[in-house]
């Protein structure tokens, strides 16, 4: 299909569109003619990704200015989904006779992509990580020309490569970069890294951007022209406070001290060996940091993650230039956090008071503090040690004491002695509590960035916690005429009594009965796959216990299998693969899941892997968090948003995002239900996506289970009927009614909102540029 936007001609890869796809795209290219930030919410399984890659696609095609699209999803199945659709749209670009030269890739961590026969085993990231680098480091590949020493064949392969023709033109999702490294011998991870300033497209996880320690690795050259797209992003603010929040833990000092003894160690022998070594670092340091890491090839850890340009020109503080004087340094600061760790209460702090007590205690000031994490980085270079893994937590000191030293505002020191009040585990938490920081530098350097995804609502939230202006900011409804999904809140059970997941009644005999019947009696009614969330890993543990207790699993066993989600993510995974084979074969399977877990991001349910979703209380965050806490009066005192208001907008999100798992495109049907009675009041409902809330009828508000079920069955009787695709009536739009809101719109009036509440008819697909 192909129709015009105003000037610029659009390519759609399918022979119909969706109204709310046309209006997702219009806005899309408002935001980008103006150049500047747009916030969209797009319903879940109405092809918000290939909406999106057609109209930039078209629009970096067809004006001279051919900008870099950076995509940032959050799960590597989602990345794979992303290029997946791109690769699509480009094949039938050129169906349609466009000759273009365009490349685009994704990137992914080295565990995923390391074609290394002994590194590609190992299970952990960190330490594929610190094997690739103790095969392919600048030293370590200059000593394997005098010694002995094993290299990686694929990186060596690489690099004798000519960097003009690394990849032919094409979109390589993650398993084609593999197999293309496999038959050229070139390591795909580098091979991805090399490329990404000649691509047209990079799809790679939010950390890339926003974690400043691997943006400055991956992302530096980037031009300020790039449009950045964050998909799925309904938990951009949590992901901007991870990556500048550091947990400093007992073993992690213990293995810090450690490493520095090997340090010192290593000094010592290189000292007696090669002192020149020392003093060209030395020499090096007092030029800056800037003019230090010139020339370096492979970083061993990431960069710094904080210090800012102006910083970086500047020498580095005399006290730590000479390695010896900064291990010194290093084991001082080290043995400080362990005094530290040996309170009996929590301690509360900001990072001004914290300077204080460390420069009272030990005489350690604060700018040797911040350019500790570099100083680090250029000594392990300058030693040229290869057993990097072991350094990960001296590095992880090292950035703590950069950051605290670097920011005053925005954080939070809370030193916890003590795990459930009675287990000494002593953790030191460097919190950031404003999720702007991170994200700011993003919003700086580039014109137009993208925040999108099924689950924003409300809208106005994210300007104000990440502090950015928007120039489009919009809620789309869903074009139904045939209401595929169902949202059901159930606030009681058939005994009457009221159900919820509040502390005070949340381990209630009769509130966990009432639960369990819930999801028994739907287990009768539902084919195939029922998803059942709850708010948190303890509370499904409790909940489940007592259910085994009173006979409830007992009787859910008879009519399906029942799988359980659990923080272990490969324990997940093979429950997630048993649930679908159950789903499959017919027997039937219910998996229970909790929100923010792996289940509800990014993992589809559709079709018959999902055909109710029942979301068992509202998924606040644990109030009592002294973290959270700490956040919720930053918020309030800095950006005036309210405790109340905040941990609403986060447990609807969340609750929107599971219950949205059960509905993957208009021709899926499934229940979508509710079981707590506050689901029941206005309040919480308004802050749902403008998309299921349309759906939400008054009667099923107030529901009790037995009311439920006589509704769920019309329901589930009704969409399994047999029916032809072109029947189904969903709201198509043809070249008449684009003209039609083309017009409108250059006339100054409102166009027809087609299909809102599904009242307006269903329009048969036509191939438009056929037309």
């Amino acid at each position: 299909m192909k129709f015009f936007i105003d000037d610029l001609p659009v390519y759609f890869p399918y022979d119909k569109i969706y109204p709310e796809q046309y209006s997702y795209m219009c806005d899309l290219k408002k935001a980008l003619d103006a150049q500047g930030h747009c916030l969209l919410e797009m319903p879940s399984g109405t092809g918000k990704t290939v909406s999106l890659l057609s109209l930039i696609v078209a629009y970096m095609m067809h004006y001279a200015e051919k900008r870099k699209l950076v995509y940032c999803s959050r799960t590597v199945p989602e990345i794979e989904k992303a290029l997946a659709e791109l690769q699509n749209l480009m094949q039938y670009r050129e169906s349609c006779g466009l000759k273009e030269k365009f490349l685009g890739i994704g990137l992914t961590s080295r565990k995923n992509l390391c074609l290394h026969p002994r590194v590609s085993k190992e299970k952990k990231g960190k330490t594929v990580d610190a094997k690739c680098k103790g095969l392919t480091a600048t030293w370590i590949r200059e000593k394997a020309n005098t010694a002995d020493i094993e290299l990686c064949g694929f990186y060596e392969e690489l690099q004798q490569a000519d960097r003009q023709n690394l990849l032919p033109d094409g979109v390589y999702t993650l398993e084609d970069l593999r197999d293309y490294g496999r038959e050229q011998k070139y390591c795909p991870y580098y091979l991805a890294r090399y490329l990404i300033p000649f691509t047209d497209v990079i799809i790679y996880s939010y950390h890339y951007l926003l974690d400043p320690k691997v943006a400055e690795l991956i992302s530096k050259e980037l031009s300020r022209d790039c449009i950045v797209v964050f998909d799925e992003a309904h938990n951009i603010d949590n992901v901007c406070i991870e990556s500048l929040s550091i947990d400093i833990t007992k073993p992690n000092l213990d293995a810090g001290a450690r490493s520095i003894s090997q340090l010192a160690n290593r000094i010592e022998q290189i000292t007696q060996t090669d002192a020149r070594k020392l003093q060209e670092e030395y020499t090096r340091l007092v030029e800056g940091l800037r003019e230090a890491n010139r020339n370096r090839e492979e970083e061993v850890f990431m960069a710094n993650p904080v210090l800012p340009d102006d910083l970086l020109k500047e020498a580095v503080p005399g006290n730590i230039r000479r390695a010896e004087h900064f291990v010194a340094f290093l084991r001082r600061f080290v043995e400080y956090l362990k005094t530290r760790m040996r309170v009996q209460q929590v301690v509360a702090e900001t990072p001004a008071s914290f300077l204080k007590s460390l420069r009272d205690a030990t005489f350690i000031e604060r700018k040797p503090l911040r350019f500790c994490s570099e100083r680090l980085t250029s000594l392990i270079r300058t030693l040229e040690l290869t057993d990097l893994e072991e350094l990960y937590a001296l590095q992880k000191i090292s950035s703590f004491a950069t950051l605290v030293a670097t920011y005053d505002k925005g954080f939070m020191l809370i030193l916890e002695p003590f795990e459930a009040d009675t287990i000494p585990n002593p953790i030191l938490h460097h919190a950031c509590l404003d999720a702007s920081l991170a994200i700011k530098p993003i919003f700086d350097r580039f014109r137009s960035v993208i925040i999108t995804s099924g689950t924003l609502s409300p809208l106005d939230m994210y300007p104000k916690m990440l502090s950015f202006q928007t120039v489009v900011q919009e809620s789309y409804a869903m074009t139904l005429t045939r209401n595929c999904f169902l949202p059901l809140v159930i606030t009681r059970g058939s005994d009457q009594v009221a159900i919820s997941s509040k502390f005070e009644v949340r381990n209630d005999p009769a509130v966990v009965r009432n639960f369990g019947q819930i999801l028994v009696e739907f287990s009768k009614i539902v084919p195939d796959g029922i998803v059942a969330f709850f708010p948190s890993y303890l509370y499904m543990e409790s909940i489940v216990s007592m259910w085994n207790e009173m006979g409830i699993l007992n009787e859910a066993w008879k009519r399906k299998l029942i799988f359980v989600e659990t923080p272990d993510a490969t324990e997940t995974t093979l429950a997630l693969e048993n649930y679908r084979l159950a789903c499959d074969n017919g027997r039937g399977a219910i998996l229970l899941s909790v929100a923010r877990g792996k289940v509800s991001e990014g993992i589809d349910f559709d079709h018959n892997y999902g055909r109710a979703v029942v979301m068992f209380g509202v998924p606040y965050q644990y109030t009592e968090s002294r973290i959270l806490k700490a956040r919720l009066e930053f918020l309030r005192m800095n950006y005036r948003i309210r405790e109340n208001d905040f941990l609403t907008f986060d447990a609807m999100r969340h609750a929107a995002q599971c219950v949205g798992r059960v509905l993957r495109g208009k021709t899926d049907y499934g229940l979508m239900i509710f079981a707590d009675k506050r689901f029941g009041r206005t309040d919480k409902r308004a802050k749902l996506p403008k998309w299921i809330n349309q759906y939400i009828s008054e009667t099923a508000t107030n529901l009790s289970t037995d009311m439920a079920i006589v509704i769920a069955k019309k329901f589930l009787r009704s969409m399994a009927q047999p029916f032809e695709h072109n029947q189904l009536g969903i709201s198509l739009l043809t070249i008449e009614d684009i003209e039609a809101r083309q017009k409108a719109a250059k006339g100054g009036q409102e166009p027809d909102k087609q299909g809102q509440g599904g009242q307006r008819h269903g329009q048969v697909a036509m191939e438009i540029d056929g037309k």
